[in-house]
């Protein structure tokens, strides 16, 4: 095997790593969607503070990810995450996506997801230490 040794990844680099997979990827499964289709909503309070937000996209099989959902302490339990997931998922659909995946940790909002309709499926033990990093899918 001829290498030459391992280094910190240049923009270039990363740029030759996606291609590469992706190419590898669409050979076995090719793309219905564009490689990734930002979806990105942020609630604002009656002083336009940001009070909540989602944060993810589309990716090239019509799946939404959901990187983050976050709503400020002292509005939770007002239906902003309800709404904001209800708002993320119309978005998806419109666009053709037919799941959506996000993870959480047991200290943050698995209880939520669920009531979401969202399905655990996956657990990560000690991540972090005493802890579960959770896996959810919905069928959208």
């Amino acid at each position: 095997m001829n290498f030459k040794k391992i280094t910190p990844s240049s923009k270039e680099d990363i740029t030759s790593i996606l291609n590469g997979i992706n190419t590898y990827n669409f050979s076995k499964v090719p793309a219905t969607s564009p490689l990734w289709t930002p979806l990105e909503f942020s609630v604002v309070n009656d002083k336009d503070d940001v009070i909540g937000g989602i944060l993810g996209g589309i990716g090239c099989w019509n799946g939404l990810e959901i990187k983050i959902l976050w709503v400020d302490e002292i509005y939770r339990g007002q239906g902003i995450g309800k709404m904001l997931i209800q708002h993320i998922e119309a978005e998806a659909k419109k666009l053709k996506a037919t799941i959506a995946m996000l993870d959480t940790f047991d200290f943050q909002a698995k209880d939520f997801y669920l009531k979401q309709g969202y399905a655990i499926i996956g657990i990560l033990d000690n991540f972090p230490q005493g802890h579960q990093r959770i896996y959810f899918s919905k069928e959208l």
